[in-house]
Order: structure tokens, then C-alpha cells, then sequence
């Protein structure tokens, strides 16, 4: 089912995992997704990593190769989607790959069964737009990529081509990208990846409710059009929280630091934290946000406290 046709029955309820790393199995995700599929999970987002160039020493030389840390995405997917019969969001970066190459994996996932994505740019570490030919910039014209497979217009020609039926997510920044000038220019870009061709937003981690509602009112003058699903990372020591603001450029609120610092041992960091972002989370449902998406990082205990505290156990 698509997102959005979900967002009509009620809200949502949404998951995101890192795949494992490489040389490692599905295993430990397996064992994290079963204990919190016994939530109301509507939907897993699978993460994709972008490949970082490096140098593989061999016996003779040394090469520069790109490598991607955690490979996997699509095959997860697929094992997600025969292991749990739940619907996978599976991200779809715009660099890495030529826009060729993007529409045969856009092709393979549709095959699959695969009826959402999430698509983002990505983060550029050591690699540039444009070093790989008919690479995408920019995350609307991947969007536009997919829209026009949804019209059934392929890069390739083929004879009676059938259109794909995807429904498209993009990311949200409520604090604006860190590459962007100011709040105003940032909502732009989201409107414009929106007329593109977009159906759905993911925000980037949000931490404090004033945040979210601020962003929420700038998006109503711009009239995206699309529900906009607010992400929450579950936040359960003072160390993390020092730790998130350079990582992903997200304010945290003096009230989760200081009700952290009072906690005396880690289980009490651990509680205050949960119970801080429970409360967000109601406060953001009250707000009238459709659903929530859950970074779980791959911390799988954090995310159960927190659905415990904010769902009750659904045993």
C-alpha cells in the first residue's frame, strides 16, 4: 500500500534501519525488527549508502575504488518484504549511479513489489555531482525521474511500455539543510521537489516541539500539498545528545539536556530521554502530524521504549 493511501485510513507508523555492515548478515536486524514488528508498524525504510572513494592495497598495488561501507540496500528489501509482508521504503540516492543505471534499479524494485521510495541526494564526502556521467545534482530531478516512470516514459525506448506506480517521498529539513541560506530557500527547494513529482515528506530528526510547529506553519504559505511525517531518533544518554548536532546539524532543547544531566545512572538517562521524546511525539500527534517516522539507528531497545511509551505494549 502506498504511503499516502495509508495516511488516509489513520496515522502512520514508520521504522527506518541501516543495513549491516559488509561481511555481515541480516541476523541482529532481524532479531531488532522482531521484537518491534510487535507494534503497529506500517512501514520499514531500508537506508542506501553512497559510495566513498578509497584505496584497496593489493599484494602489487594500490587502487582507487569507491566502496560503499554498508552495500545491501535492495536486497534487503527484498528480504524484508518476503520475511515480514510489510510494505518497504527502500532510499534511492541521486549520485553513485548514472540516471541510466537509476531507472534499471528503479525497474528491479517495482519488480519486487516495491510501491514507496525515499529519495535523497545524499551526503557528498570525498565524491562531487557530476564526476560520473549523467549523474543527477539535485533530488528533483530524480524525482521527476520517477514520476515520468509513473507515466510510463522510460530513458530506454520500449514498445507499449506499462507505467510503474510509485509513490514518492522526499526529506524535509524543519531546521533547513545545512547547505541552504535561510529556512525561506530551503522551503522553496521542498515545494519545488514537491511540484516535481513528490507525494510524501520524512523530516530530518526533530527534537523539540516548537521546532515543528514553526516548520509546519511555514510550510502551510507555501502550500506544499503533501503530508509531511516528522522523524524522531530516540535519544536515551547525555552522550548522544552531544553527539547528534554536528552529525546532523538538528537543535536539542535545553529541557532534554538538563533532564538528562539530573539522571544519576545510565537506566536513568535512559528512562528521561524516552519519556522526553514520548511526550514530543503525543505533542506532535496532538499538533495533528500524520504519523511518525523512526530513525532506530539500529538501536533496538531505545525504539521499543519508546513505542512502548507511546503505543502501550501491542502483545
Amino acid at each position: 500500500m502506498k504511503i499516502t493511501d495509508k495516511i488516509k485510513q489513520g496515522r502512520i507508523l514508520s521504522i527506518e534501519i541501516l543495513p549491516p555492515d559488509r561481511g555481515k548478515n541480516l541476523e541482529e536486524i532481524y532479531k531488532v525488527l522482531d521484537r518491534l514488528l510487535e507494534f503497529p508498524v506500517d512501514f520499514i525504510s531500508v537506508t542506501r549508502h553512497p559510495p566513498e572513494i578509497t584505496y584497496l592495497e593489493l599484494p602489487d598495488k594500490i587502487i582507487k575504488v569507491p566502496e560503499v561501507k554498508r552495500p545491501g540496500s535492495i536486497g534487503i528489501t527484498a528480504a524484508l518484504l518476503n520475511r515480514y509482508r510489510i510494505e518497504v521504503i527502500p532510499h534511492v540516492l541521486c549520485y553513485g549511479l548514472s540516471k541510466y543505471e537509476l531507472e534499471d534499479m528503479l525497474i528491479d524494485l517495482y519488480l519486487l513489489g516495491v510501491r514507496n521510495l525515499f529519495i535523497v541526494r545524499g551526503e557528498y564526502e570525498n565524491h562531487r555531482p557530476g564526476e560520473t556521467q549523467d549523474e543527477y545534482h539535485h533530488a528533483q530531478e530524480l524525482v521527476r525521474q520517477v514520476a515520468a516512470l509513473n507515466r510510463g516514459q522510460y530513458l530506454y525506448p520500449c514498445e507499449n511500455p506499462e507505467p510503474t506506480d510509485f509513490c514518492i517521498g522526499v526529506a524535509g529539513y524543519p531546521e533547513k539543510h545545512p547547505e541552504s541560506p535561510n529556512p525561506t530557500e530551503d522551503l522553496k527547494n521542498l515545494k519545488a521537489k514537491i511540484e516535481a513529482g513528490a507525494d510524501f515528506v520524512f523530516t530530518q530528526m526533530i527534537f523539540d516541539f516548537e521546532i515543528y510547529k514553526r516548520f509546519i506553519d511555514r510550510a502551510a504559505v507555501f502550500s506544499l500539498g503533501a503530508p509531511i511525517i516528522p522523524g524522531i531518533k530516540p535519544v536515551v544518554s547525555l552522550k548522544t545528545v552531544y553527539n547528534l548536532p554536528g552529525k546532523f546539524y538538528v537543535t536539542i532543547p535545553e529541557e532534554l539536556i538538563c533532564r538528562l544531566q539530573e539522571a544519576r545512572t545510565p537506566e536513568d538517562e535512559f528512562r528521561a530521554g524516552t519519556k522526553y521524546m514520548a511526550g514530543l511525539v503525543q505533542k506532535m500527534l496532538n499538533h495533528g502530524a500524520p504519523g511518525i517516522h523512526i530513525f532506530t539507528m539500529g538501536k533496538g531497545e531505545a525504539t521499543r521504549a519508546l513505542l512502548e511509551a507511546v503505543y502501550g505494549r501491542q502483545i
